[in-house]
């Protein structure tokens, strides 16, 4: 029996629309009041929240309320970065006890030895439609036509927005089809609906100008919110480095470990991720990505993009260590999406990058705070302390005096 054949399913009731759709305090009430009526189940935590419902316009359709996430901060944690410098304490939004306290030890132990190095390399974005051509040869054709007419499609495209622009444009042929990878420099934004947008007006002139029979805008080749070797070098987000030489008497104090062990940990674990074919290599991206995501309003659909990466631990001459990280494919924005007000505006202010002019200095912050988690959870599997620390400060058997 299908679904939409079982009693009741076909003729279900659908959420109720209220005037304005339905953003204003009193819609939101009444909206939550209706679903707790449907489920039956009060949701108290849900409405009591103190960020404006009219302000969620734009981020969210049919509001019923907000969910908490616990919200804590890490650091000291001092960046040499070219954007970013000086000392910083990082807002982490999780339920993942010992997270933000395994993140807090490895940014006293970069702070200890000098601080961290952080750089932006690359600063764009990327779509890429398909244009489905006749044959073979009109594809060819239209490759050439696509870099003769580069100027038109840019004035097209940036028609749009005030704040985008096309970079260039990149064909790839996969027999009559065409991948075109349209980068842009979306300034301190996110950007992915500015290029959407932007990217379809000039579609629709290409496909309209040279007679193309049909086009898709998305085709995967971007890599948009998943992850893909392609991402290294295809220009997807920001590309950051961050790095630090952390003296061995350093890492024998705070790690309880050495150089050689942390080189040794990374030769091993590699042979791990090679097996299982990941792309890249890092202990645990997603963690410190995730958290800070949430506390500063990102977009947390591109965590598989953003993850994508490397660590890199290596011994130096001097028998210190030296630690690495890189994100080719780092997406995100001061301006714009969830940035702008509640308490992701707080979080970023927090970290002087609240709106524009921000977003690379942003950018090296997290590549930071990575390092850090990279270097203390290398530290606890090394010294074989992962499992008690997540009994010590998680939610196993939460010890009451560690926590105070």
């Amino acid at each position: 029996m299908s679904a939409t054949s079982e009693p009741g399913i076909a003729h279900s009731p659908l959420i109720p629309r209220y005037r304005q759709q339905g953003y204003d305090s009193e819609s939101v009430r009444q909206r939550r009041a209706w679903i707790e009526s449907a489920v039956n189940s009060p949701l108290k935590q849900i409405g009591a929240y103190s960020i404006s419902s009219v302000q969620m316009r734009g981020n969210i359709e049919n509001p019923i309320g907000a969910v908490q996430v616990p919200l804590g901060i890490a650091g000291p944690l001092l960046i040499n970065g070219h954007y970013a410098k000086g000392v910083f304490y990082v807002p982490l939004a999780t339920t993942e006890g010992a997270l933000v306290r395994s993140y807090e030890r490895g940014m006293t132990v970069l702070s200890r030895a000098g601080g961290v190095d952080a750089r932006v390399h690359r600063d764009e974005n990327c779509i890429a439609p398909t244009f489905l051509l006749r044959d073979v040869a009109q594809a060819f054709e239209f490759v050439c036509w696509l870099e003769e007419h580069f100027p038109e499609i840019c004035e097209q495209a940036e028609a749009t927005t005030k704040h985008g622009r096309l970079l260039r444009t990149e064909p790839n042929v996969e027999g009559r089809n065409v991948l075109v990878r349209f980068h842009y420099h979306t300034v301190d934004a996110h950007g992915m609906n500015m290029i959407a947008k932007a990217t379809d007006r000039a579609c629709r002139w290409i496909s309209q100008t040279f007679g193309v029979p049909d086009y898709h805008l998305f085709s995967g080749y971007e890599c948009e919110k998943h992850a893909g070797g392609t991402l290294f070098t295809a220009g997807k987000g920001k590309k950051v480095t961050a790095g630090a030489h952390v003296p061995a008497d350093i890492v024998k104090l705070y790690l309880r470990a050495t150089p050689r062990q942390f080189a040794s940990l990374w030769h091993h674990t590699v042979l791990g991720h090679i097996q299982a074919q990941c792309v890249g290599y890092n202990g645990h991206f997603a963690n410190g990505l995730a958290a800070i995501f949430i506390a500063c309003g990102q977009d947390v659909g591109n965590l598989p993009n953003c993850s994508v990466g490397i660590t890199n631990f290596e011994v130096t001459d001097t028998g210190d260590l030296y630690a690495s990280v890189t994100l080719p494919s780092l997406t995100v924005g001061t301006v714009g999406g969830g940035t702008g007000w509640g308490t992701a505006r707080e979080c970023l202010a927090m970290l002087s990058c609240e709106g524009p002019n921000r977003a690379p200095k942003f950018a090296e912050i997290i590549a930071s705070t990575l390092l850090a988690g990279e270097l203390s959870i290398g530290a606890a599997i090394i010294t074989g302390e992962f499992v008690g620390a997540h009994e010590m400060f998680g939610r196993n058997r939460p010890n009451a005096t560690a926590h105070t």
